[in-house]
């Protein structure tokens, strides 16, 4: 059983730079690891996604160009940077795997099978 465990949410202010590790654990080798965020009562919304192998990304436009996900192999490790950040990214942050390979870049949550606890991105205006 995959085990992910995230870290590196926080408060911080508006423009300013956040970055999200998800390292995983316990087995399958991974086909792909993508971030999504989830606001209460709202549903869980793709952010970014990788895959391990090759690295391509995929981004929502929201995050497009403010956002990069990145991995480190060696660490079994996704990373999220996350750069001029705004209140709207304000979100609970879950990190999610999948050792299946999907057809495009696994952009919903149906396609992931691992999911981490979720770490809380706050952005004050």
């Amino acid at each position: 059983q995959v085990q992910l465990v995230e870290s590196g949410g926080g408060l911080v202010q508006a423009g300013d730079s956040l970055r999200l590790s998800c390292t995983a654990s316990g087995g399958s080798s991974l086909v792909h690891t993508g971030w999504f965020r989830q606001v209460p009562g709202k549903q869980r919304d793709f952010v970014a996604g990788i895959r391990w192998g090759g690295g391509t990304t995929s981004y929502a436009d929201s995050v497009k160009g403010r956002f990069t996900i990145s991995r480190d192999t060696a660490k079994n490790t996704v990373y999220l940077q996350m750069t001029s950040l705004k209140p709207e990214d304000t979100a609970v942050y879950f990190c999610a795997a999948t050792p299946r390979i999907v057809g495009g870049m696994a952009r919903y949550e149906y396609e992931y099978d691992y999911w981490g606890q979720g770490t809380q991105v706050t952005v004050s205006s």
